[in-house]
């Protein structure tokens, strides 16, 4: 790998930060800088990237690079410019700076995911520089909109324009391949092989408006507060995917221990003994209901007649069902509930050779690692992609000094991104997709 592609990768990553890509939902985004900068930096090198709208300012990009093997299926490398909203009074440095400060880039984006966006960049243009074709088709995509609905990113993408995808199989994206140091010495990369489904829900509750002093056997809010309660304290049942059951078996070889995973005590007894690696796989043994939100009253004397709660709802692949006929019973006869927002759950092979593939290339530049796979708690793009039939994979690889808490940054404050761990992360991006 060249100097000058590392060098790009931080200064690309710096450059991207630089760019407020903030999503704010209900389309308060305009993704159209960063996309024309991305662009430019493809079509310096050759590559003819295609600007693609279906809001105007919410700009998707999509370029595809040529591989030696025609009957070989494609492989898409997405990645979205959109991040969440940052405030920067809770910051040590300005959100969108994109400072680079003592061997680190910070800012909004730095790890979800302009960090991924600018080690394709630097890839693709290594690549056009020094004559390097990978063995299959490499369709390279910058979306919009991921940090919402996706409806003006890879959602419009895949249902407006499938033609730009054709032969593409599988894809990588973010979440995927970054140490996480277990406190014991050991380092683990975890490799996303699922996704858990998406069921942002409204609930509502009427009843009989009426005076706060009156008996009110109907109460809108008291039911909404009783069905919330219900689903706070509901423990859902174990439910171990093929990819859970896998990081579980991995994880229980690592860690020398015996595990029983036809038994949910077994399962919670194995998760105890892993310690710090049971973050990994807790939050996917099961689904998932977590109320966010609630909307009652307009007057303390007034007992309204409609109340409203917003739930985080996940459910894992094989478990949407489940979940549904779960919020049917505990939301009870006096609430409706519906989805605000549905995406499926995800899963890929572990014993596929693109896996396989993903693995070495890992091991190769970190020897000492522990490659596993997981199954993600959440959702990316890929969900709207696998409308295509394309297999998805988390994949963006980061070697993080210990201590450095990438899950946190996430979404939080102070997010950064140390320049090594993008060194380390172009490297090993190049190996995967030159043999991928």
């Amino acid at each position: 790998m060249e100097q000058r592609a590392l060098d790009e990768v931080v200064r690309f990553t710096s450059d991207l930060i630089r760019i407020d890509t903030t999503n704010r939902g209900g389309g308060d985004c305009r993704e159209r800088p960063a996309a024309e900068y991305a662009a430019a930096l493809l079509g310096e090198v050759g590559l003819e990237p295609t600007l693609l709208e279906r809001t105007e300012g919410r700009t998707n990009v999509v370029a595809r690079i040529e591989g030696t093997d025609p009957s070989a299926d494609a492989l898409l490398v997405h990645g979205h410019l959109d991040v969440v909203p940052a405030q920067a009074a809770d910051w040590s440095v300005h959100p969108f700076s994109g400072e680079i400060r003592d061997g680190v880039v910070w800012g909004r984006g730095a790890v979800d995911m302009k960090n991924m966006d600018a080690m394709i960049l630097a890839v693709a243009r290594h690549w056009a520089r020094t004559g390097v074709r990978p063995r299959r088709d490499i369709v390279i995509a910058f979306t919009a909109d991921e940090e919402a609905s996706a409806v003006d990113g890879s959602g419009f993408l895949a249902d407006a324009h499938p033609g730009l995808f054709e032969g593409c199989t599988e894809g990588i994206s973010e979440s995927g391949a970054f140490t996480f140091h277990d406190g014991a010495g050991r380092q683990i990369y975890p490799i996303a092989a699922g996704e858990r489904g998406t069921g942002w829900l409204k609930l509502t509750a009427r009843g009989r408006a009426g005076h706060g002093s009156k008996v009110n056997r109907a109460n809108a809010v008291t039911r909404l507060a009783a069905a919330i309660a219900r689903i706070g304290a509901h423990e859902w049942p174990l439910r171990l995917t093929p990819t859970v059951r896998a990081a579980l078996t991995e994880l229980a070889a690592l860690y020398g221990v015996e595990a029983d995973l036809d038994d949910r005590d077994g399962v919670d007894r194995l998760l105890d003994k892993l310690g710090p690696a049971a973050a990994l796989v807790e939050a996917t043994v099961r689904n998932s209901a977590n109320p966010t939100m609630l909307e009652a009253g307009y007057k303390i004397n007034v007992i309204p007649g409609e109340a409203a709660a917003r739930v985080d709802g996940r459910y894992l692949p094989g478990g949407e069902d489940e979940f549904r006929e779960t919020l049917d019973r505990l939301t009870g006869p006096d609430v409706e509930w519906e989805f605000e927002h549905r995406e499926v759950a995800l899963q890929a092979p572990v014993d596929s050779v693109t896996y396989a593939r993903m693995r070495a290339a890992v091991e190769e530049f970190a020897p000492e690692g522990h490659v596993v796979p997981y199954c993600m708690a959440g959702g990316t793009d890929a969900k709207q992609f696998s409308r295509l039939g394309i297999t998805g994979y988390g994949f963006s690889p980061l070697k993080l000094p210990e201590g450095f808490d990438y899950a946190a940054l996430f979404h939080g404050v102070d997010e950064r991104v140390p320049v090594e761990a993008l060194h380390f992360g172009v490297r090993v991006l190049d190996r995967f997709l030159r043999t991928a």
